[in-house]
């Protein structure tokens, strides 16, 4: 029975079905409003209010052709996708949903987590670089270029409440703000920061720079495709599920509400996935050389006071 419980754990709730099914969930209501901010419609026909298209894309992928460049180091090429798949999921098993969670919370977990959301940005770099391609490596270049910029304002917004509390231990951090409540004013600089940071880590609008697609086509994946391209794709909405339900355990209130904990994390975490649409929708892209001023400079400030 214990090991059917780990199994369900694992692979069904709360583990990488649902995280899945919410990142599939959370690609549509991005696609949907990011449409409604521009006076479009967005997907509408498959399923209700084209709630299954990104389901239907996934699974057009997976049954595409699944090519590898002749230039390119094959083994590299084809493992690191699955490496960033891997990674975020890896780092859901360890966020706490309300009360419930995979894996027990320890010391530390929260280092773990940060580790996890930040490794794939270097296979994204190690990806375009081992594509041989033009486009792979000069978009690769740049997203390990924006990393160092965005990397140390997101990691002192994120640990702040961490240092604040006195514990690396995330469901403590969490429960912390229930004892405290007065200490979420305080927060309000580490959001900001870590909410224009994680913006940042996704390489969303404005910070899209390494796959700019009118520059260098589709950047570090230019030349994925099939089920590569699909596990890359995924990864990615899967890190803005896990890195906006981070933001909300870490700043948005502990678990509370009993059995309703789970729909109170979910409705944060919707909530901050909201502010990043917003974001993406109402800016333009910066070129590298201001996502370096704006990220080593504005964030930093009220990040590095908050710190201390």
């Amino acid at each position: 029975m214990e090991i059917v419980n780990v199994f369900v754990s694992l692979f069904i709730f709360p583990g990488l079905l649902s995280l899945i099914t919410l990142a599939l969930f959370a690609d549509w209501l991005d696609r949907k409003l990011y449409a409604r901010m521009q006076a479009r419609v967005g997907p509408q026909y498959t399923g209700p209010h084209g709630l299954l298209q990104p389901f239907a894309d996934l699974i057009k992928l997976l049954a595409k052709e699944d090519i590898t460049p002749k230039q390119a180091s094959s083994f590299m090429f084809n493992i690191l996708p699955l490496v960033a798949f891997a990674a975020v999921g890896s780092a859901a098993t360890l966020l706490p949903i309300g009360r419930l969670t995979v894996y027990n919370s320890f010391p530390g977990d929260i280092l773990v987590i940060l580790y996890l959301l930040g490794l794939p940005t270097l296979v994204y770099f190690l990806a375009g670089w081992h594509s041989s391609s033009f486009f792979g490596v000069f978009g690769g270049v740049r997203a390990i270029t924006q990393l160092f910029a965005y990397e140390v304002p997101f990691l002192i917004a994120i640990l702040s409440p961490a240092i604040l509390t006195g514990s690396w231990q995330l469901s403590e951090i969490a429960n912390h703000s229930l004892v405290h409540p007065l200490h979420m004013v305080v927060y309000i600089f580490g959001l900001i920061v870590a909410v224009i940071g994680l913006q940042a880590k996704l390489e969303r609008m404005p910070f899209d720079v390494p796959e700019a697609e009118t520059e260098i086509v589709g950047g570090p994946f230019t030349e994925y495709s099939g089920k590569k391209l699909a596990l890359v794709l995924l990864a990615r909405q899967m890190a803005l599920v896990v890195g906006s339900a981070l933001i909300a355990t870490v700043f948005l209130g502990g678990f509370g509400l009993g059995w309703m904990s789970p729909v109170w994390f979910l409705l944060k975490t919707g909530a901050v996935i909201l502010v990043l649409v917003f974001i993406r929708a109402g800016t333009a892209r910066l070129r590298i050389d201001q996502v370096i001023d704006f990220s080593c400079e504005t964030p930093h400030r009220p990040g590095h006071r908050f710190f201390l």
